[in-house]
């Protein structure tokens, strides 16, 4: 069997208040979870308390800019469910 490539996990980014980001919804940035400007379908947020943002890097969630582990196989209970976000 080949091996195959890793998978694109998500992003954790602390965000603060005073934060900026544009991130992208269209699943085209080459720079994933951030979008380019000048597109139209980008998500600006401005925080305003501290938080953990887990960020879209594979393009295959149905709720772009946000993971939603859509890059890996489905998983049946909690357990497996948030284990597929960090192993793939």
């Amino acid at each position: 069997m080949p091996d195959q490539p890793a998978p694109i996990l998500p992003e954790v980014r602390q965000v603060q208040p005073g934060d900026s980001l544009l991130l992208c919804r269209c699943g085209r940035s080459p720079r994933l979870p951030d979008c380019l400007a000048p597109c139209a379908d980008g998500c600006e947020l401005r925080p305003v308390r501290p938080q953990l943002l887990l960020l879209c890097r594979c393009a295959k969630s149905a709720r772009l800019p946000y993971c939603d582990g859509s890059h890996a196989p489905p998983a049946s209970g909690f357990k497996d469910r948030w284990r597929r976000f960090w192993h793939g």
